[in-house]
């Protein structure tokens, strides 16, 4: 559905793009996760044609970006594009003039975008006078009032209680489970752990690792993190060592890389001696993932 390859992008003397390589299959989710900076806003600007790339080459739909019928796009930028004095089937049809839509089809069209966000009650309400939450979901039945095959979406979460995430989330997966592809970024690492078929990690404008959940989990030395508070830390570390294993701070915890997983006796026996406070087990999460990738980008491209 998507192919970006070796896509470079140049701010004046500032490098944001670094030979982008990114493939999205048709009917899948796909994470594009990473710091502020790291160039997922220009990436989606360059998908949608609003920006010129330096060097490289987007493909949507086997079509070089610019020649593809613009209708199979659909975007959900960062901040909402409405017109608040409207309401939200004004605001519906407004857009589906812009892609050409009338009579019969359009309206069709606005009652079937605002059923998938549920919102069908609410189409003669203003938009000044929905909540966030709802202001979000009508961006959403924007983005699909003309029914694109791709839908991108940057962060479209951030800043909705968790109610409204998870509505949206619900959404995203209904769409997919009908065949759409959906591009999304997100600072959300549980929002990608729970939507994406496969997430990529960007960095300095290139994929440092991509793959399902699964595959980024190899890049982990670690089948179970354990984490650890003990009164006597740099003991404990020393032993840590010595056992070979590694260690990491994770959100200021003491945590343990396993290489193996352990009953949770057997752990405590290695720290026999120590005053250990408490000691907890998971496997390996998006979050492990993130840090270990993004502080050891040096060393994983994949």
């Amino acid at each position: 559905m998507l192919e970006i390859q070796n896509l470079h992008k140049n701010y004046g003397t500032r490098s944001v793009l670094c030979g982008l390589d990114l493939s999205i299959k048709s009917g899948e989710i796909y994470g594009l996760l990473g710091p502020n900076g790291s160039g997922k806003t220009t990436t989606i600007n360059l998908i949608c044609n609003l920006l010129k790339a330096d060097a490289g080459s987007i493909t949507i739909n086997q079509k070089r970006s610019g020649e593809s019928d613009k209708s199979i796009l659909g975007v959900v930028p960062q901040e909402n594009l409405l017109y608040k004095s409207l309401t939200c089937q004004e605001n519906l049809s407004f857009y589906a003039d812009i892609y050409g839509l009338s009579g019969r089809r359009k309206n069709q069209q606005i009652k079937q975008a605002l059923e998938w966000v549920n919102l069908s009650d609410r189409a003669n309400h203003r938009v000044e006078n929905l909540s966030g939450g709802l202001q979000r979901r009508l961006n959403i039945a924007i983005s699909l009032i003309h029914r694109p095959k791709l839908l991108i979406l940057d962060e479209p979460t951030t800043g909705l209680d968790i109610e409204s995430r998870y509505e949206v989330w619900l959404l995203l997966q209904k769409l997919n489970q009908q065949g759409m592809t959906i591009l999304l970024t997100t600072h959300l690492l549980d929002e990608a752990e729970r939507l994406c078929n496969r997430i990529g990690i960007i960095k300095s404008g290139r994929i440092i690792a991509q793959g399902s959940l699964e595959e980024l989990r190899l890049l982990v030395p670690a089948k179970e993190i354990v984490f650890i508070k003990v009164k006597e830390e740099e003991e404990a570390i020393d032993l840590i060592k010595e056992l070979g294993w590694t260690y990491r701070y994770y959100r200021r915890e003491l945590a343990i890389l396993l290489p193996q997983a352990l009953e949770l006796r057997e752990i405590l026996n290695y720290f026999d001696g120590l005053s250990v406070d408490s000691v907890s087990r998971q496997f390996v999460s998006l979050e492990n993932i993130y840090l270990e990738v993004i502080n050891q980008s040096n060393s994983f491209h994949k």
